[in-house]
Formats: structure tokens, C-alpha cells, sequence
């Protein structure tokens, strides 16, 4: 039977361990809500405070060459990359999700003239489903946002199909698409691919090159730990780069932007998919949590996020029976991201009650208790004391106070 000094044995062992001190983290709080916002990175208050003081207070606008921040967007770019499978310059940071999602999705449009559906899931996270629905609104030419269900998706590709656009992991509840599986599904029907990484990168292994995708995006905030608000990524394989054309063409995204030129002409390879100045105070906090990275060993993130997972289902499945919790991740840790939610009829007053005893997940409508291990800095006790928490607040009724029924603006 595991208990709370056999997880404290294996965080003893643990090969990731000495990477929980890479992070600040407040020590009365059992964080497990960095698939929502990745706690703050401990080099970069320092670093950014060189940023701030040295090369914006002293260099001013000469930093933009001696300190290399017209470089920023490809250089952090490019320490995303061996996180999701791709190669130097096939990924560039910059703009937000949604907006690299509509850049993507209306290239892909382009390079499959006479096709008009975008092919989702119904659970697709919302953002995705409404930038979607804008750009067919957009465009107004008899296009189509068509829905279906995970299990019947390669039969809803058909010669109609310009572009599949999902979410690796799903937002809610975890479950993981087989990516290279899909991909080729997508292809043999002559469509593009799609991912977005935002509740993958940094978390599960992803390969874009050995899937062979076309496209993807994701979020620098989550897993990459990036800061509230950090830039997002994009992904164009290299084999479309010369013949993808993305709407938004603005200056940086051009040839020659300091030319000045009346017209525009795209930058080759990735810097064509940029567009107006990067935010450089967020895109130099994001590149500094990146550096954690450098030496990171994925497949032992993997295989302790597989474990976390695992024993956070086992533990609470054991001590909260008959509580009124259900799980809705996948079981099988294959199909499962680097998260576990679980239904409660009252997740969110259960969430709140959680909350105000250090353990600091998330809730998501209408019922869901979300939780994120993030393999870099939880450890097993963390995963123990989760469990033990959230049994003693449904043994005791705790979440069953008013005050922790009142929504906040974010929950």
C-alpha cells in the first residue's frame, strides 16, 4: 500500500528532483496548476531586471541590435523546438495562440483552394472553436467549421477537408490524441494538420517531425512556464515554408522590414509568419524559463508524469470512494496527458475549499476538478498530499460553505 514516507522515498530518487529548486515556489502551497500558469522561474527576476535596468534603461533603443531582441521571436523559437519534435527555424514565438491559430488556419486554407471545411471535435478547447468560426465568418465563402466526436474523426475526412485543427490534449480532461495516427489520417485524405500544443508542450512527448504535421501553435505559459500573458509559438514544417502565405503581413514578417518598402514582401522561412513588434520584456522572461530546458531529459519527464498521474488516480480513487467524485481522464496513461480531472456535482465549491488549504488547482464548467502535474517541480508527497487533502474536505463537507460557492471571475 503506498504511503505518505514511500513517496518521500521516491522523490529521493527521483532523476528530476534538483529541478524543483529552478522554480520559486511559495512552501505552504501544493501547486498543481501549471497547466493553467507555470510557477515563476527563480533565475528570472534577475535576469529581467537586467532586461528592465541594463538593456531597455541603458541601451535603449540600441538594445534592439546589441542586445539581440530583433533575433527574439527565432532564437526562443528555437529552444522551443526539441520540446515538440521540430527543427532550427521551424518555430517561431510570437502573438498569442489564437492569434497563431487564425495565421495558420487561413494559410492552410489557401494552400487547399476548393476545399471549404475546417474538421474540430466538439470539445476542442473554445478559443480554437471561435477563431474558427471568425475566420469563416471572415472569409464568407460557403466555408464550414465541421465537428466530430474524437472516435469518428477519420471518418468525417473527406476531399472537403482543407485543414484538421485539434488540441493534442484535451483542455478538460486530459485525453491525448495518437498524433501520428491522425496526421496520417489527414493526409490520406489530402487535408493539412493541425495541433495545438498549448496542454502538451513541456508536459508529454511530441514529435511534429516524425508525425509528419503540417502546422501548430501553442502557449508559452503553461508547462514552458513563460509568465502570465507569454508569447505563444508557431510551427510550419519546413516543406511548406516557402509556399505558406499567412494574412496578417505586417512589417517584421517582411523581407527586408527596415527597407521600408510601400509593398509587401514575406520574409523567407519562419519569419514570414511574424507580424508586429514582439512584447520583449514577456518574450525575454519566457526565453530564461526556456533555459531550464537546456539539459532536460523528456523521456523522464514522460515517465514521471505517467507516474504522478497514476498514483494521484490510485490515492484518490482509494480514499475518496463513495464521495461523489468521478474520474474523467482516460485510465490508461497512454491516452492521458500530464493531468487528472475528476466530476463533482459541486467541483467548484470543492475546488474553492481545496484552494484555501494550499492545494491550488483548477475548475472547469460545469463540473470538473482539474489537476496539472508538471513533472519539472511536483513531487510524489506533493502527489500524496493533494489526495489526502481533497479526501478530508469531502469527508468533512468542508467545500459546503456558502463563501465557497460564490464564482470569481476566473475559476
Amino acid at each position: 500500500m503506498t504511503d505518505r514516507e514511500t513517496c518521500i522515498a521516491q522523490d529521493r530518487t527521483d532523476p528530476l528532483a534538483g529541478l524543483r529548486d529552478a522554480f520559486r515556489l511559495p512552501g505552504d502551497v501544493t501547486y498543481l496548476d501549471g497547466n493553467s500558469l507555470g510557477p515563476l522561474p527563480a533565475d528570472l527576476p534577475e535576469r529581467l531586471a537586467d532586461v528592465v535596468q541594463r538593456q531597455w534603461g541603458d541601451g535603449l533603443i540600441r538594445s534592439w541590435n546589441d542586445a539581440g531582441w530583433i533575433d527574439a521571436p527565432r532564437r526562443v523559437g528555437d529552444k522551443i523546438a526539441p520540446l515538440i519534435g521540430a527543427g532550427p527555424g521551424e518555430v517561431a514565438a510570437a502573438d498569442s495562440t489564437s492569434v497563431n491559430l487564425f495565421k495558420l488556419l487561413a494559410g492552410a486554407l489557401r494552400l487547399r483552394p476548393g476545399r471549404r471545411v475546417i474538421l474540430s471535435e466538439p470539445e476542442n478547447f473554445p478559443t480554437d472553436l471561435y477563431i474558427m468560426q471568425g475566420l469563416i465568418e471572415l472569409l464568407d465563402r460557403d466555408f464550414e467549421l465541421r465537428r466530430a466526436e474524437p472516435d469518428r474523426l477519420a471518418d468525417a475526412m473527406d476531399d472537403d477537408v482543407a485543414v484538421v485543427a485539434l488540441t493534442h490534449v484535451n483542455y478538460k480532461t486530459g485525453r491525448m490524441h495518437d498524433m501520428a495516427a491522425v496526421t496520417a489520417a489527414a493526409h490520406d485524405a489530402g487535408a493539412l494538420m493541425l495541433w495545438d500544443l498549448a496542454h502538451s508542450a513541456g508536459a508529454v512527448p511530441v514529435d511534429l517531425a516524425a508525425a509528419q504535421a503540417d502546422l501548430a501553435v501553442g502557449c508559452g505559459y503553461k508547462y514552458l512556464n513563460g509568465g502570465p500573458g507569454a508569447p505563444a509559438f508557431l510551427y510550419v514544417s519546413r516543406a511548406l515554408q516557402d509556399e505558406f502565405h499567412q494574412p496578417l503581413s505586417g512589417w517584421l514578417g517582411h523581407i527586408s522590414p527596415f527597407a521600408f518598402e510601400s509593398d509587401y514582401r514575406p520574409a523567407d522561412g519562419i519569419g514570414r509568419n511574424l507580424c508586429g513588434t514582439p512584447p520583449i520584456l514577456s518574450m525575454l522572461a519566457l526565453d530564461c524559463a526556456l533555459d531550464i530546458w537546456r539539459d532536460v531529459d523528456l523521456a523522464a519527464v514522460r515517465n514521471k508524469s505517467v507516474a504522478l498521474t497514476d498514483l494521484f488516480i490510485e490515492l484518490v480513487e482509494r480514499d475518496c470512494a463513495g464521495m461523489g467524485l468521478e474520474l474523467a481522464s482516460p485510465r490508461d496513461a497512454a491516452m492521458r496527458g500530464s493531468q487528472v480531472s475528476f466530476r463533482h456535482s459541486d467541483g467548484y465549491a470543492v475546488m474553492q475549499a481545496l484552494i484555501a488549504q494550499g492545494v491550488i488547482g483548477d475548475f472547469r464548467a460545469p463540473n470538473l476538478l482539474r489537476f496539472g502535474f508538471a513533472p519539472l517541480y511536483i513531487r510524489y508527497v506533493d502527489v500524496w498530499d493533494a489526495a489526502a487533502a481533497l479526501s478530508d474536505i469531502l469527508r468533512n463537507r468542508a467545500w459546503d460553505d456558502p463563501a465557497y460557492k460564490q464564482r470569481a471571475a476566473v475559476t
